[in-house]
């Protein structure tokens, strides 16, 4: 899943269907690279993404970035993260550096290249895998830990809560019968994450890669190599390990004492972050909502989420929040 942590969301949506086959292309050639006319469309819904064919060489990586999520500065700050976690030889993708530059400009998108890497999606079920994961995470966050965005936005209960819910609310899209419940779970699930902040204290925030699911790990013989910061942010280093943490209670304990236990070899884990594992799942849900809502004039959004904006979706959604905010008042899960 791939969420908008946008500062500037409410902005008209850029129509991407005038980004055709020939412009990617002429894009990509600007830059000296030339394409052997071979184009493939990768699953990206926030941004458009391709693999472009090379007459001399692998294929190419295009990034077009969505207009009005980021700014300039905020794209070139995540561009710059990734940069120094490979300087430190961190496995991460990094975009290519071309006319003393990382983004490009081409009739009004902005775009980057990245090499092609492949992979397979790790194991999270494997206790080797998440101490490997726990390990590079502990040090991408030595990094993170290093200095500040400045660029980019802060995860928490405005950004990715209350903000989220109050654009649900002046929306039209859930059905006037399950408005009022929907408010008052989604409200209910705010003072939830209010709790659960209060009983963690004043944890440190960081950059962090901010989506950091199994989804934008590829893992091949050599380890894993950790793909697309677009939704890097500053926040609690326990954003990046919730999302590595499934099933029931008794499982996540087993996996979240192997992602730390290579974690912390090269970073310290505050335990009380351990009080936002719900919190921010809570968050991530109420802020999905939001996205898909922000989106839907984008026509690849009704294609690809058909069943969003149905009463069984918001009934879901309802449901969903209510195990939320008993989960959020539950003892955090153990570690040593």
């Amino acid at each position: 899943m791939n969420t908008d942590l946008s500062q500037d969301a409410s902005g008209p949506a850029h129509p991407f269907s005038t980004l055709l086959p020939d412009t990617v292309i002429a894009a990509v050639e600007q830059l000296g690279f030339f394409s052997d006319g071979r184009l493939l469309a990768l699953n990206s819904y926030e941004n458009r993404v391709y693999q472009v064919g090379m007459e001399d060489g692998p294929p190419l990586i295009a990034k077009f970035y969505r207009p009005q999520r980021w700014t300039d500065d905020a794209i070139l700050e995540e561009h710059a993260f990734t940069q120094a976690l490979a300087h430190q030889e961190i496995p991460v993708v990094t975009p290519l550096e071309t006319q003393g530059t990382t983004l490009h400009h081409f009739n009004g998108f902005r775009f980057a290249l990245f090499p092609r890497r492949g992979g397979r999606a790790p194991e999270l079920q494997d206790p080797d895998t998440l101490n490997w994961l726990g390990r590079f995470l502990g040090r991408i966050h030595a990094v993170g830990a290093t200095q500040p965005f400045r660029h980019r936005i802060t995860l928490g209960i405005d950004t990715y809560g209350r903000t989220p819910v109050d654009y649900l609310w002046a929306s039209d899209f859930i059905p006037n019968d399950l408005r009022d419940a929907w408010r008052s779970i989604a409200d209910l699930a705010l003072a939830g994450v209010a709790r659960a902040y209060e009983r963690a204290g004043d944890v440190r925030l960081l950059r962090v890669h901010g989506d950091c699911h199994g989804g934008n790990v590829l893992w091949t013989d050599a380890g894993p190599h950790f793909v697309d910061f677009d939704d890097t942010c500053m926040a609690p280093a326990m954003q990046d390990l919730w999302m590595l943490l499934s099933g029931t209670r008794a499982e996540m304990t087993v996996q979240l004492d192997e992602v730390l236990s290579g974690y912390e070899d090269f970073s310290d884990f505050n335990p009380r972050e351990l009080h936002l594992t719900e919190a921010l799942r809570t968050l991530r849900l109420l802020h999905y909502s939001a996205w898909l809502a922000r989106r839907w004039d984008d026509p690849a959004f009704p294609a690809a989420f058909p069943w969003f904006n149905t009463q069984r979706y918001w009934q879901d959604r309802i449901l969903e929040l209510r195990e939320q905010v008993a989960l959020m008042d539950e003892p955090p899960l153990p570690w040593r």
